[in-house]
């Protein structure tokens, strides 16, 4: 991360010319155009020409400046519009230019046509200057740029004694955080903050006379000094305006660079000793391991609702037993299994435990009724904390409702624990790093998904690894602005968390509650939309209309359910940043599959206002990305997989995304008979890519179970019900679908889980010996 006074500050002039042939949108008379220009990095005013009517040839000849910066993505947006009285203007042509192209002191003009063989062009003239009035301080990561800011007081006084109506006045910085401000004279203060290089005025509106009003160039006011000014309204009493421009906070709030943070290298540090320990002794070494011989070893589980959390306390329950828990440095979970996680990071000292005292509150919560979690007490709860939220600053959103409904199906009482509170269950590096995975997309594409972006928490941070981007995990939904914190909001609780790791289940929560006039009502209803899937298949997010009836349940809820918000929406703590010339370049920077949207910096996450989070089931049920960032250097990864349809199929759809982002991953490529009858464990490894990381697959299978009890002990005839787990991907008794289950399949999918984990012992020691020997290797290798 560089932090430093830049020159670098360019004046940049368009000037839009003509253009040649537009066609017209209206059958009757020519096209009425104008062209829009748009330059985020310099402005957040979108410019327009004047109106050229009549004419498929319009002349302009307007010019338009832009103060840039060259070490940012300057990319000028140029649209040309025929402007329609009636209904919405239609675009007619729209071009991107990228002002990084241009040399200082070049003059260039530019032709712009809808395809090489089309008539109808667009011309405009660039020049760009170099300015030398000033250097601006640029924090970046090679990806994101965090530039100055600049803030400004407001006070409006009313002038001298005079007595008069307190008329409502509106403030208007464009581009600043804080928005338009509305007040009455005399109220109070005001403060605006606003990048430092622009080329900014404040605005000053009478309501009541919205043709008067004061306007004040922002670079013409002194720094640090007040500045009185009278505004010469027609109304009585006349009114004073005092300025004050100063420096905006400097230091950053959002940690830019692409490794693990401070916190997370101590946390590797400590527990590289206890696992040096552990391998040691279950490896049966002679002596201890050197630091650099010591592997990364990673417990990967995806998601798979109520299955999933209950088969994750049996697996790891399987690695308790076999000595292994110690030799794990990170579990990351996905949905259903960070509820596991976020439930047994409570105990600072679980995995050094006997694991019976939490898999008998698992089950206790697992198997009671559900019904009352939407009994009029609980809904009056839900409505008070929700309202509580948006009194705080938190949006409103759906997901905060499904939130809130979760936790009182997985616990009696609400939890007030938070995410950053699992630090004490790794100060001393007892247990493995915890990271939480959600993904990030448009909120205006939600049936598509054609962009995502994964997002990862850990108890020290949330981020972006794509932008190289984090805060603190107690920042998460605080407001920012470039990099800065501007109002830091309370810590939400962590079942607001796990609402959004596992909103998949929320599809058709908004439906359900409307439908239903009492609970059991509404617990049919949900069940009944979710079975309809025939396989375990992930449902589109729908907005639609409210319906127009009802139910006594949804009235709980008018305002949240009649606006039909987004599954998810949180501030966005990277808005306002802007990218680095080279941001695509930068070897951390992936693009998301085949779409074209990574190129097109001004239509990124930090231009949104708000993230829309996601359950990752929405577009691959897996957990892995945060161990596959090469700063972690993961080299052994234990695939648990809770799918009930196709054993190998996310991993698989891992695989083909890796491809696609260049990450070095084994390829997935099971045998026809693995396919048929897959076992316990599989072992994926690429000799030829030493850097890729070897998997070890779990799938959720009842194999040799059905005639083991336990590894190497046959069961009686007795006990062969007992052996007999249901798994189909239709009827089972643990469909995602199936919000309790009974005691006996409770206690079927523990022992089966942590069975299948024992019954792999070999395969787990001989992967950890080759992750030993690979670490030697690298060693002898030397520093590449």
């Amino acid at each position: 991360m560089a932090l430093a006074k830049v020159p670098g500050t360019c004046l940049l002039t368009i000037r839009i010319l003509q253009a040649h042939g537009l066609p017209s949108k209206d059958l009757v008379t020519p096209s009425d155009c104008y062209v829009t220009l748009w330059l985020p990095t310099a402005s957040s005013h979108r410019f327009q020409t004047r109106t050229i009517r009549n004419c498929r040839s319009p002349v302009w000849n307007q010019s338009f400046h832009f103060r840039i910066h060259r070490q940012l993505k300057n990319v000028v947006e140029l649209k040309v519009f025929d402007q329609d009285l009636l209904t919405k203007d239609d675009p007619v042509l729209s071009v991107l230019f990228d002002a990084g192209t241009l040399r200082d002191g070049e003059f260039r003009r530019e032709s712009f046509s809808l395809s090489p063989q089309s008539e109808e062009w667009l011309e405009v003239e660039f020049r760009l200057q170099s300015l030398t009035d000033c250097a601006e301080r640029l924090v970046s990561n090679g990806i994101l740029v965090a530039r100055e800011l600049s803030c400004l007081h407001v006070q409006l006084n009313k002038e001298g004694d005079q007595q008069g109506s307190e008329g409502r006045v509106q403030l208007v910085i464009p581009g600043s955080w804080e928005g338009p401000q509305e007040t009455s004279v005399g109220t109070g203060s005001f403060c605006f903050h606003c990048p430092a290089c622009w080329e900014q005025e404040l605005s000053i509106h009478l309501q009541d006379a919205p043709q008067e009003q004061l306007k004040v160039p922002l670079r013409a006011l002194p720094s640090g000094q007040l500045v009185r000014l009278v505004f010469p309204t027609s109304q009585e009493p006349l009114m004073e305006v005092e300025l004050k421009k100063e420096e905006g906070p400097r230091e950053l709030a959002v940690r830019l660079g692409c490794g693990p943070c401070p916190e997370e290298q101590a946390f590797l540090s400590r527990r590289r000793q206890v696992v040096a320990q552990a391998l040691k002794q279950v490896l049966q070494l002679e002596g201890d391991l050197r630091e650099d011989e010591i592997p990364v070893v990673a417990v990967m589980a995806t998601g798979g609702g109520i299955r999933a959390m209950t088969a994750l306390y049996g697996q790891l329950a399987g690695l308790r037993d076999l000595g292994l828990l110690d030799c794990i440095s990170y579990i990351t979970g996905a949905s259903g299994s960070t509820w596991a996680l976020s439930n047994l990071y409570e105990d600072p000292d679980w995995s050094q435990k006997d694991l019976e005292g939490p898999t008998e509150l698992l089950k206790s919560q697992v198997t009671k009724s559900k019904l009352g979690v939407l009994a009029p007490r609980q809904l009056r709860r839900y409505r008070q904390e929700l309202a509580e939220r948006a009194q705080l600053g938190h949006p409103s959103c759906f997901t905060n409702l499904w939130a809130l409904i979760n936790e009182a199906l997985l616990h009696d009482e609400p939890h007030d624990y938070k995410l950053s509170d699992q630090r004490e269950a790794l100060c001393r590096g007892q247990n493995p790093l915890p990271i939480y995975c959600a993904l990030n997309t448009k909120g205006r594409n939600l049936t598509t998904f054609e962009f995502g972006e994964w997002c990862e928490f850990s108890p020290y941070e949330v981020g972006f690894p794509k932008y190289g981007a984090f805060i603190p995990s107690e920042l998460f939904g605080s407001e920012f602005f470039m990099g800065r914190l501007m109002r830091r909001l309370p810590e939400s609780r962590i079942c607001f968390l796990e609402g959004i790791w596992s909103n998949l289940y929320a599809t058709n929560l908004q439906d359900s509650l409307y439908w239903a006039s009492e609970p059991s009502e509404f617990w049919d209803r949900w069940a009944q939309d979710q079975a309809s899937l025939d396989k375990e298949q992930v449902p589109l997010l729908k907005i639609e209309e409210a319906p127009t009836a009802a139910g006594r349940i949804a009235e709980f809820f008018t305002d949240l359910l009649t606006w039909r918000p987004l599954a998810q929406a949180t501030h966005n703590f990277l808005y306002g940043l802007q990218f680095h010339k080279d941001y695509f370049w930068h070897p951390h920077f992936s693009t998301w599959k085949a779409t074209k949207l990574d190129g097109l910096p001004n239509q990124l996450t930090p231009a949104e206002p708000h993230l829309c989070l996601l359950d990752v089931g929405y577009f691959i049920n897996t957990s892995c990305p945060p161990l596959l960032r090469p700063t972690r250097d993961v080299d052994l990864i234990l695939s648990l997989d809770y799918n009930l349809h196709g054993a190998f199929q996310q991993l698989q759809l891992l695989g083909q995304f890796c491809r696609e982002q260049a990450i070095p991953f084994p390829p997935i490529s099971p045998t026809p008979e693995e396919q048929l009858r897959p076992g316990e464990c599989h072992r994926f490894a690429d000799p030829d890519r030493p850097e890729a990381p070897v998997v070890l697959h779990f799938p959720l299978v009842n194999d040799s179970f059905q005639e083991y009890s336990a590894p190497g002990v046959r069961r009686t005839p007795e006990e062969k019900e007992a052996g007999t787990v249901n798994l189909s991907s239709s009827d089972s008794p643990y469909h995602y679908t199936k919000l309790t289950y009974s005691p006996e399949d409770t206690d079927k999918l523990l022992r089966l889980a942590r069975y299948n984990i024992c019954n792999s012992r070999e395969w787990l020691l001989e992967a950890l010996r080759e992750a030993v020997q690979r670490r030697r290797q690298h060693r002898a290798r030397g520093p590449e």
